[in-house]
């Protein structure tokens, strides 16, 4: 298909004029590959080395990092960018050998490697020296990290695989993010990839797992437990999906219970858990303390005890699923 490409220049203008007005507050910006890798990526670092030495733009700058471009190159864009990123695209190897033949895994995961490696480094570099007193400076390459991609139902790979997935690159590249998109037909089919969208429910579940998996104390275990086939459920959350598998280990005593499992009640974040240790420390609390430190009562009220409140019953499993299920939502056609 015919393609179009923006100069370095009408990039680093159109930038600046949106930001100058006020209808951005930075650059996210990624390429497909012209001419060559290195000469792609010369081609980002232009745009973010313009941005920054030529016209003092303080605003945030994503670089799509592009495999197999020169290591020297990598270590350039950290100097311009706040966050590089480099997708791996698919979960699984194989399926990326076939939609995606040009690509190979193991020139991602080098760059990714290598964006961890120069991270690193700035960090170490950046401390203050010992017997000096001082803050430690900001590390001056990609100071927010990098991330990585991938695609949602291009292939038969479940979610839990997506998740295993996510939770080695997190540990192997010391990832920010793992993002994840789902897959929507272009308009030129292919025998092999589905002809439907995929919901964005399940991408937003697997968002919700993978948040319990950073914050919230989960292990891949647990997220096989409350996916049991695979395929997280669409319509409750994975934390409550969790908590109906082991509902004997609730009701909990929100004033005597371990932060682990505080943090495992449907309805409790992470600062609502904090809020809590904190505020008990000087009052039994009830309902409306609750709600004052942000819970959400209307689901973790089944799962929790309160000094003025005990559920009279504990979750008939349909009855707790029937009170946290949200209304029916519907995928819009962009192009419609």
């Amino acid at each position: 298909m015919e393609r179009a490409r923006f100069s370095v220049a009408e990039v680093v203008n159109l930038t600046l004029d949106l930001y100058r007005r006020n209808c951005i507050e930075g650059l996210f910006l990624s390429s497909g590959i012209a001419r060559s890798e290195d000469d792609t990526m010369s081609d980002l670092i232009a745009v973010a080395k313009s941005l920054r030495k030529e016209h003092g733009f303080k605003g945030y700058i994503h670089l799509k990092t592009i495999p197999g471009a020169d290591e020297r190159l990598i270590a350039e864009a950290g100097l311009y960018a706040d966050r590089l990123s480099m997708n791996v695209e698919m979960p699984d190897e194989k399926a990326l050998v076939s939609y995606a033949p040009e690509k190979k895994a193991s020139t991602i995961k080098q760059g990714l490697a290598t964006t961890r490696s120069h991270i690193e480094s700035s960090n170490d570099d950046r401390k203050p020296s010992r017997g000096k007193i001082g803050r430690a400076r900001l590390p001056r390459f990609a100071p927010a990290g990098q991330s990585t991609q991938m695609i949602v139902g291009a292939d038969r790979s479940s979610d839990i695989i997506l998740l295993r997935n996510s939770a080695s690159l997190y540990a192997s590249y010391a990832l920010k993010r793992v993002y994840y998109s789902a897959f929507s037909p272009t308009g030129h089919p292919s025998a092999e990839l589905p002809d439907s969208p995929v919901p964005l429910v399940r991408e937003h579940r697997l968002y919700q797992a993978d948040w319990l998996l950073r914050f919230y104390g989960f292990g891949m275990p647990d997220l096989e437990d409350a996916a049991p086939s695979g395929m997280l459920p669409l319509d409750i959350d994975p934390k409550l999906a969790w908590a109906l598998r082991y509902r004997e280990m609730f009701p909990i005593d929100i004033n005597r219970a371990s932060r682990e499992m505080l943090l495992r009640v449907p309805g409790l974040g992470v600062k609502s858990v904090e809020r809590i240790i904190v505020a008990r420390r000087m009052t039994a609390l009830g309902l409306a303390d609750l709600a004052r430190l942000n819970a959400a009562l209307g689901r973790a009220r089944p799962f929790i005890v309160a000094a003025d409140w005990r559920p009279t019953v504990l979750a008939d499993r349909e009855l707790v699923r029937e009170r946290s299920q949200k209304p029916t939502t519907q995928q819009l056609d962009l192009f419609g």
